[in-house]
């Protein structure tokens, strides 16, 4: 464990920071947001290869762009042949909560018709750099992450990561359920009431994600600014999500427990079905134990399937505090590929 007694910005050192050299890369330069189309094309093939169930939204690379914790010209970083053809992008991406660490993500990839050259290793000591960069600026007396994530097929990441200083640190597995079988009722020990979640609800829900989760690995609070990009994307689906809501002396409904949804068609045709991805899953701490987690995840699972969509996929930590995939599987879903989440702890 590191000592973080003192401010990061005293115990972290910030490297010196250069373009990577590479024979295959023309040039090097910062992303904008007119790379967007660009940054499409390469993150489609690079999904094809590494998680071809499962693509990247327009709409998460440019809410990731325009992140008010992110300057583009110092922290995004891609590559491009001498044709102009981008082979690679990176972004690191400070957390913009910082309650009880200060994180910095690093998202990136190389096109797959030019891996093995050794330019994903170049972007990552990059990325690794600057994130130390980050963190050596930063003021506040707390353990310092840099995390990177990597799909279980891909081993030449895994060995890249590891090799960069990375230590694999969790697993989060993917689970999907068929909605053809039968989707039973759960009755509730709290007096709530389970809705649709409504604009008038957002913020509510967030604030009661940000309760649900304080106990889960690697979470920081979520912030108006990214709930409003996740909320606000074409994919995401507030008519079929699903919140439990109670009332409160001020006759205000509180959100305590939720399950909220995305729909991105484009991953339909390479899975073969239609599906919807749950972004989360919870319940407040002081309604645990009432039967709530089992509850919304049948209302949401129902309305999916009043929906006409086939199956339903999520996430979960492994070792998930308050035993989640054991009550997901109890209600039928299947586990599948897992992702590697690495930490570098300064």
């Amino acid at each position: 464990m590191t000592d973080s007694a003192a401010p990061l910005r005293d115990r972290v050192a910030a490297p010196e920071l250069e373009l990577p050299q590479h024979p295959d890369i023309a040039c090097w330069r910062p992303a904008t947001l007119d790379d967007l189309d660009a940054m499409m094309v390469l993150m489609d093939a690079a999904d094809h290869v590494d998680h071809p169930a499962s693509t990247t939204t327009r709409a998460q690379i440019e809410n990731a762009l325009r992140s008010s914790m992110l300057i583009m010209a110092d922290d995004t970083l891609v590559g491009e042949s001498a044709s102009g053809v981008l082979i690679t992008a990176g972004i690191v991406a400070e957390a913009q909560a910082q309650s009880t660490r200060v994180q910095v993500y690093l998202e990136g990839t190389v096109h797959p018709e030019w891996r093995g050259r050794g330019i994903g290793r170049q972007l990552l000591a990059w990325q690794r750099d600057r994130a130390l960069q980050i963190l050596a600026r930063s003021p506040h007396a707390l353990p310092g992450w840099i995390m990177v994530d990597q799909e279980q097929g891909n081993i030449a990441g895994q060995h890249l990561s590891e090799r960069a200083g990375f230590t694999l640190t969790r697993y989060f597995t993917e689970m999907e359920r068929r909605l053809a079988d039968p989707v039973e009722t759960v009755e509730t020990l709290a007096d709530v009431r389970i809705v649709p979640l409504t604009d008038a609800l957002v913020e509510s829900a967030r604030l009661a994600r940000n309760d649900a989760f304080r106990d889960h690995w690697g979470s920081q609070p979520t912030t108006r600014e990214r709930w409003e990009h996740m909320t606000s994307a074409p994919e995401f689906r507030g008519d079929l999500s699903r919140v439990a809501i109670e009332k409160t002396d001020a006759d205000e409904p509180r959100v305590v427990a939720f399950a909220l949804i995305s729909v991105n068609k484009r991953d339909w045709e390479s899975a073969g079905y239609s599906k919807a991805y749950i972004e989360y899953i919870g319940v407040v701490r002081d309604h645990r134990g009432e039967k709530l987690a089992p509850a919304i995840i049948t209302e949401a699972l129902q309305s999916l399937r009043d929906a006409g969509i086939e199956r339903a996929t999520l996430d979960v930590d492994s070792e998930s505090p308050t035993g989640a995939n054991t009550l997901y599987e109890r209600m039928g879903f299947v586990a599948g590929g897992r992702t590697f989440s690495y930490v570098l702890e300064v």
